[in-house]
């Protein structure tokens, strides 16, 4: 559905509005415009009339294609008037093609139009260049985007060179202007980003913001020209994409799957439950405010693997335990990725139905090894059954994935893991219950008869 501001009754209203107390003179009948002399006939005038004044608008387009093709050196003082019933009608009709075409016929004539005269056909052509579909393919897209940015940028002009009516407060004035303002300023923003502009196109839909701060579709418009910049600005583009999905505009889930889909490729972390929780953490700050606070930011994909050249496990351990900012960053670096070889005290072997949980613990020196009691890594083993074998107090290498951590106690989990074969104590042998068997009895040979 689209916003107050771009339906054509209320943007009608509006410009009307404007105009109030100084109607442009071009748009008057010939006979008040008040020329010091007449350069047109009777005739002329008489078929111009009647098209202009014709109530069905099917009716009116013909009357009007009639006169100007009889009449095709018609004065200006009809011409211009004409072209203006023409964008009316089109516009009763809903033909938005034909509506931008009489428009620029009309601002043809932009020397004889105010800037209350220029406003109409400006806002009517803007309002439906947006009510057409966009096809980017189209040969002819990227100039009429072009000649809408003009457009759109021209009517913010008239704009501001419209006069306050004497009849109208202030606040009444500028309450008028919003509406036409803000789609200019949208539409610039629209336009900029199909002739590949986005820095234009940011400054246009911060704009309309500005005018209309609940405008769901104009932030995300924001979000992507901020993503389609060079370089991209990520930080404001999400924080805009983040505010379009809490004001709960349009499309809102899909709104969501680009935005996620965005930090994801951004970031590049290991670990979905993290980058859920980052897009949790960002959609509850954005909904509270419009403006990213400068402190806020998501690590890169970059920052994360400079966090991971020499990583360790231990160094993992030792950065998880300090907290801060930097836990976080080696959190997000760390979080699903696969360690080899990765040593332990064997503090607790847990053998269940399909998996093997061991508990260990990794330290920095024999001594504290030694001296350790309580475990700092949860090892689940799957496909593995003979790592119940492992002892207690007994060393052993595991190859896993870390998926989590508890603060206090600090707990390290990690899963899919296997342990190096070389570590596991052979089956032992166990002695057979079963009684020895009884050597058969000898039996006495049989004596054959007759001996």
């Amino acid at each position: 559905m689209m916003r107050t501001w771009m339906k054509a009754g209320v943007g009608l209203a509006l410009v009307a509005a404007l105009a109030i107390g100084s109607p442009p003179a071009a748009w008057a009948t010939p006979q008040e415009a008040q020329q010091p002399k007449q350069t047109y006939t009777r005739q002329e005038y008489d078929a111009y009339n009647a098209a202009v004044n014709e109530k069905n608008a099917q009716q009116r387009l013909r009357l009007l294609d009639e006169f100007v093709a009889k009449y095709p050196n018609v004065s200006p003082e009809l011409l211009l008037p004409a072209y203006r019933s023409y964008v009316l009608t089109y516009n009763e009709l809903r033909n938005f093609p034909k509506v931008m075409e009489s428009a620029d016929k009309m601002l043809g004539f932009s020397d004889r139009l105010d800037a209350a005269g220029k406003l109409e056909p400006l806002y009517l052509r803007t309002l439906a260049y947006n009510n057409l579909p966009y096809n980017e393919k189209d040969p002819a897209a990227r100039e009429q985007a072009q000649k809408a940015r003009d457009a759109a940028l021209q009517g913010l002009q008239a704009l501001s060179a419209l006069q306050k009516p004497e009849n109208v407060t202030d606040e009444q004035f500028g309450q008028n202007k919003k509406g036409p303002q803000t789609l200019f300023n949208y539409t610039a923003g629209i336009a900029a980003m199909r002739v590949r502009n986005p820095k234009a196109a940011v400054d246009s839909f911060r704009a309309a913001i500005a005018l209309d701060p609940n405008g769901a579709v104009t932030f995300f418009q924001l979000g992507v020209a901020y993503l389609q910049m060079e370089p991209p600005d990520y930080m404001n583009g999400f924080w805009a994409l983040a505010r379009s999905i809490a004001l709960k505009g349009p499309g809102e889930a899909q709104v969501r799957s680009y935005l996620r889909n965005q930090m994801l490729r951004y970031q590049q972390a290991s670990c979905d439950k993290l980058l859920d929780a980052e897009m949790n953490e960002l959609l509850t700050l954005a909904a509270g405010s419009a403006d990213r606070p400068a402190s806020y930011r998501i690590y890169s994909s970059a920052e994360l693997d400079a966090a991971r050249q020499g990583m360790t496990v231990l160094s993992v351990i030792n950065d998880l335990k300090a907290g801060g900012d930097k836990a976080k960053l080696v959190w997000l670096a760390a979080c699903g990725l696969e360690f080899p070889d990765v040593p332990g005290k064997v503090l607790e072997v847990t053998l269940a139905a399909d998996s093997v949980t061991l508990k260990l613990f990794l330290g920095a020196t024999d001594e504290e090894i030694q001296a350790a009691t309580a475990p700092n890594m949860e090892v689940k083993v799957v496909g593995q059954p003979e790592a119940a074998r492992l002892e207690k107090d007994e060393g052993a290498r595991f190859t896993g994935s870390l998926v989590s951590y508890d603060q206090e106690p600090f707990m390290l989990h990690w899963e899919k893991a296997k342990v190096n074969p070389e570590d596991i104590p052979q089956a032992k042998v166990q002695p057979s219950k079963q009684p020895a068997k009884k050597a058969p009895a000898k039996r006495p040979p049989v004596k054959k008869p007759g001996r």
